[in-house]
C-alpha cells in the first residue's frame, strides 16, 4: 500500500540566537520526494526498531515479544516472549532494543523491560543471545532502575563511541530526577558488557545526564552530537542536546526557564503551548532529508523535520509531516538502504485505533526518472 505523502508545513522561525525560543507558523502544502508503504499491521504497540547488516528488521512489542520482518515479511513466531517477572503495565513492558556492533559474529541483542518485585516495579537492561531464531536472555546489564506506570523513558542506543545509552523516565516520582544516586530521570552511559565507563561524568556511576522527565528518543548526528526528545509536563516537550554532567532542569524548570538552584543546560527547542509527546528521534544520514533531524510524537501525531545549522547546534526550521494521518507515532529509524521506518502506538491505552494498528511504515525516496 504506497501513498505520496503530503505535508502541512509548520515553520518555526528563530527569534534572535536563543535556539529554543521558537515562533509557529504554519505554511503551504506541498509534495515531497517520498513514497509511504504499511510493511507489517495488527501489531502490539511496537515500541522499538533496529536493522542488522543483511536487512532484517527486529522490533519490540510492548506486551513482550522480540519480533523479525525479514524479506518483506513478517515472521509468525516471535524470537523471544518475556514471561513473568516481565511486566506490561501503563507505559512499562518491553520498550528499547539495539542489536551488537558484532551481532552477525556474537547474536547479541540488548533490550530494556519493566517487571516486578514484590509491589515494587523496575526497569533493566538485559542482554539476548540469538540461536537459530531464538533468543534467550543471556546477562543482566543494569537492574533495579526505577519504573511506575508512567515515565520509564526506555530508549537505548549504542553511541558512535560504541557505548550503551539508556534513557530512564523519573517513574512518577519527579523528584529522583534531581537525585544523582538514582538512576531514574537520567540518561544513563555503560560498556556493552554493562561496567561503568571510566570517562562517564562521575566516578563509578552510570548517570550521564541528569534532570529529565521523560526521555523517549536518542540520535547522534554526523559531528557525533547527541539530541534526545523529552516529554513535558503538559507542553513546553524538548529537544536536547545532551552534554556529559548536564543538568536538564527537571522538575525544576521545565522548556526555557531558569533556575537559581542548580545550572540548567537549556534545550535546543521546546513545544512552547503546543504538545508534541516526542518519542524516537532520527538523524537523516543520507536521501532528500539528509541532515535533517526526524521526530516522532504521539500526542502530536505527527512526523516532525526538524533544520539545523551546519553545526547542528541551533534550528532553522521545523516542517510537520503526517499530522493526523497514522496516529501516535513512537518509533523512528533509517536503514542503511535510506528508507525511514516509523511505528504507530495506538494501541497503547492513549490512542483511538483503526483497523490494521499497530503497524509499521516505511517511508521510501522516490526514485527521479533518470534512475528509474
Amino acid at each position: 500500500m504506497k501513498r505520496k505523502i503530503y505535508n502541512v508545513l509548520s515553520n518555526m522561525i528563530l527569534r534572535g540566537d536563543n535556539p529554543s525560543r521558537v515562533k509557529v507558523k504554519v505554511g503551504i502544502s506541498r509534495e515531497l520526494p517520498y513514497e509511504v508503504e504499511v510493511i507489517a499491521e495488527n501489531l502490539y504497540v511496537p515500541w522499538a526498531i533496529d536493522i542488522s547488516n543483511e536487512g532484517k528488521l527486529y522490533f519490540t512489542e510492548r506486551s513482550g515479544a522480540v519480533r523479525i520482518i525479514e524479506g518483506g515479511k513478517l515472521l509468525p513466531q516471535p524470537l523471544i516472549r518475556f514471561s513473568a517477572p516481565f511486566v506490561s503495565q501503563g507505559e512499562g513492558g518491553l520498550m528499547g532494543i539495539v542489536l551488537d556492533p558484532n551481532y552477525s559474529q556474537n547474536h547479541y541483542i540488548y533490550v530494556m523491560h519493566s517487571y516486578a518485585e514484590g509491589n515494587q516495579l523496575h526497569n533493566r537492561v538485559v542482554r539476548l543471545i540469538e540461536n537459530n531464531n531464538k533468543a534467550s536472555i543471556d546477562r543482566v546489564l543494569i537492574d533495579k532502575i526505577p519504573g511506575g506506570r508512567i515515565h520509564n523513558g526506555g530508549r537505548i542506543k549504542i553511541g558512535p563511541d560504541g557505548k550503551l545509552y539508556i534513557t530512564t523516565g523519573d517513574a512518577g516520582n519527579s523528584a529522583l530526577a534531581q537525585n544523582i544516586t538514582s538512576t531514574a530521570g537520567k540518561i544513563l552511559r555503560i560498556e556493552l558488557d554493562g561496567s561503568i565507563p571510566e570517562d562517564n561524568p562521575n566516578v563509578n556511576s552510570p548517570v550521564y545526564s541528569l534532570g529529565h522527565r521523560n526521555p523517549q528518543g536518542l540520535a547522534w548526528n554526523s559531528r557525533n552530537i547527541l539530541y534526545a526528545s523529552e516529554h513535558g509536563q503538559t507542553t513546553h516537550d524538548e529537544i536536547n542536546i545532551i552534554q556529559p554532567g548536564a543538568n536538564y532542569g527537571w522538575p525544576l524548570v521545565q522548556g526555557n526557564e531558569d533556575s537559581k538552584e542548580v545550572i540548567v543546560q537549556k534545550p535546543l527547542i521546546h513545544s512552547e503551548e503546543e504538545t508534541w509527546a516526542p518519542s524516537g528521534i532520527a538523524f537523516v544520514e543520507q536521501g532528500p532529508l539528509q541532515g535533517k533531524l526526524l521526530v516522532a510524537t504521539l500526542r502530536g501525531e505527527q512526523l516532525l523535520t526538524i533544520s539545523l545549522n551546519g553545526k547542528g547546534t541551533k534550528v532553522n526550521s521545523v516542517d510537520s509531516w503526517l499530522k493526523n494521518r497514522y496516529g501516535r507515532l513512537r518509533e523512528i529509524i533509517q536503514g542503511k538502504d535510506g528508507a525511514i521506518y516509523l511505528t504507530t502506538s495506538n494501541r497503547d491505552g492513549r490512542g483511538n485505533p483503526n483497523i490494521g494498528d499497530d503497524r509499521i511504515i516505511r517511508i521510501i525516496p522516490i526514485r527521479s526518472s533518470q534512475q528509474k
